[in-house]
């Protein structure tokens, strides 16, 4: 794959998971078109605006009403690809997502994201936000999602709105 624009990030936070099924099942689940709205759980739609492939854009609407867009920047089918997500007209962070096969029925998933926030500046300035409150947020974040991809790929149902708990950045807290 080639390589990414890393030099305007100073960390990533990652997360992988091995899950049980193919890697042609896993990649049908994460390339079709509005795939977030089946596992993420606290994205209510995705709707597509360009796909699929390489330049595809998207929207995840989130349940607290942030609504992102996604540009994949990078696309190889079985393998994975690399995205900008942020508000419109706003910052974006990269987010990379990464398929692998393990085996008979096995296969795993690791997203890394280069946030923007408290990340694209000075390491001395950005340090401490980052590895105090972004990083563990984001974490949890990732974690929730790969679960919620985990968890419909057993059940094979939609995911249920804040399955794995909510989530101070995207659930609408009001409403839980």
């Amino acid at each position: 794959m080639n390589a990414l624009p890393l030099d305007k990030y100073n960390w990533a936070v990652s997360y992988q998971m091995s899950l049980s099924t193919n890697l042609e099942k896993l990649w049908y689940i994460i390339s079709s078109p509005s795939n977030l709205e089946f596992f993420h759980p606290f994205c209510a739609k995705n709707p597509v605006i360009q796909w699929p492939g390489l330049n595809s854009i998207d929207e995840v609407h989130y349940y607290n009403g942030k609504v992102y867009k996604r540009n994949f920047i990078l696309w190889e089918d079985l393998k994975g690809y690399d995205l900008l997500i942020g508000e419109e007209d706003g910052e974006t962070s990269l987010v990379s997502w990464r398929i692998e096969d393990l085996g008979k029925d096995k296969s795993s998933l690791q997203i890394t994201v280069y946030p923007h926030i408290f990340n694209t500046h000075s390491k001395v300035v950005d340090l401490i936000p980052f590895f105090l409150f972004i990083k563990p947020k984001l974490k949890k974040y990732l974690f929730q999602v790969i679960h919620g991809l985990d968890w419909h790929i057993k059940e094979g149902q939609k995911i249920p709105k804040n399955h794995f708990g909510n989530h101070s950045w995207f659930s609408d807290n009001s409403k839980i």
